[in-house]
């Protein structure tokens, strides 16, 4: 039998009771830390609650899984993780395994980081976008887009922070906010910079959480304290949600959400006044010939427009393609260059 428990975000103290029991009779007890560390206290009330024998298990033992595995075919096991056991994806796939080869397997949940943090933050979860992971010394491109996403429709971002256990390493959200800084001026998707407003949440569920939120700028050289921090972005913020982040948390300019302009909004705002004006001297030059084809490069100018204000982006897109490539077509027969 292979048992996965939750430590919840509090440690010891927030282990269910039924975890609890679950613990003192299994057979072997795998203490994994590398999702999150777990405090000294807390490993040596855990060891003493364990009726077996406690492993603090590496990470390559989890992702190998092999001595886990095998323990859970001889006996009873137990891995033990900081959270809710099934948010790593690592731990699905060995729940996977364990049915492969015959195993029963079984869970005792427990409160998540991810759902605590957003309602300590005042924040409405179901306005929770993807999540993504920064990793220090990696390209920050897929934070970025996840990002940008996530606020072009409004949601808030949770931004994960690298944690090494064996390096015993964790990302500064200083570090973190500066590599999507400079990730903004090679994608110039005008997604963030240092007015955006951001929350740092600090060690939720220990007695010393805090939660700092403010303009990038106004955050520069803050202390944020001991790890672990987890970074949220909010996107736009409902009136609610402004009131309970400042109530409750630290914020050292009023609540603010974010917004970005889809890049298909841009191209428009860019390209329709360009087009237009590159039809109007295409006219000037065919006056009372190619009225069809004229006539068709202001529909799809219309179209694009229209088809932008409806929501359907890519097709608006896709008009002012064509419109420009009529347009062009008409400028390079008259001897003159494209506009674009």
């Amino acid at each position: 039998m292979l048992w996965f428990v939750g430590l919840g975000v509090s440690g010891f103290d927030s282990v269910p009771a039924r975890g609890i029991d679950v613990l003192a009779r299994a057979d072997v007890v795998y203490l994994e830390q590398f999702t999150s560390p777990v405090p000294e206290r807390d490993v040596s009330r855990i060891r003493d609650v364990t009726g077996g024998k406690l492993v603090l298990a590496k990470r390559w033992q989890v992702e190998d899984g092999a001595e886990i595995l095998k323990s859970a075919k001889d006996g009873e096991a137990v891995l033990l993780s900081y959270g809710d056991p099934y948010i790593a994806t690592t731990h699905i796939e060995l729940r996977t395994r364990a049915a492969a080869q015959g195993t029963a397997t079984g869970a005792i949940h427990a409160s998540s980081a991810l759902t605590a943090i957003v309602g300590e933050c005042g924040l409405h979860f179901y306005k929770v976008g993807r999540v993504a992971t920064i990793m220090g010394g990696e390209s920050f491109a897929t934070p970025y887009r996840t990002l940008y996403k996530n606020m072009a429709e409004g949601g808030h971002t949770i931004l994960l922070l690298e944690y090494d256990q064996e390096r015993d390493f964790f990302l500064d959200p200083s570090d973190a906010l500066a590599g999507l800084l400079e990730a903004e001026k090679g994608q110039a998707r005008r997604v963030i910079g240092e007015s955006t407003y951001c929350i740092i949440a600090s060690r939720i569920g220990s007695e010393d959480q805090r939660i700092t939120a403010g303009m990038i700028s106004s955050l520069a050289g803050t202390d944020f304290g001991s790890p672990p921090h987890t970074v949220i972005i909010p996107g736009s913020l409902h009136f609610t949600e402004s009131d309970a982040l400042g109530s409750t948390c630290r914020c050292v300019d009023a609540p603010a959400g974010n917004t970005v302009e889809k890049i298909s909004a841009q191209m428009i705002a860019k390209y329709v006044p360009m087009v237009r004006a590159a039809l109007e001297e295409a006219k000037s030059m065919y006056a009372g010939k190619y009225d069809d084809v004229l006539e068709n490069a202001e529909m799809y100018i219309r179209d694009a427009e229209k088809f932008l204000a409806d929501g359907h982006d890519e097709v608006a897109v896709l008009s002012i393609g064509y419109a420009d490539g009529l347009v062009d077509a008409l400028r390079m027969a008259g001897g003159l260059e494209p506009k674009m």
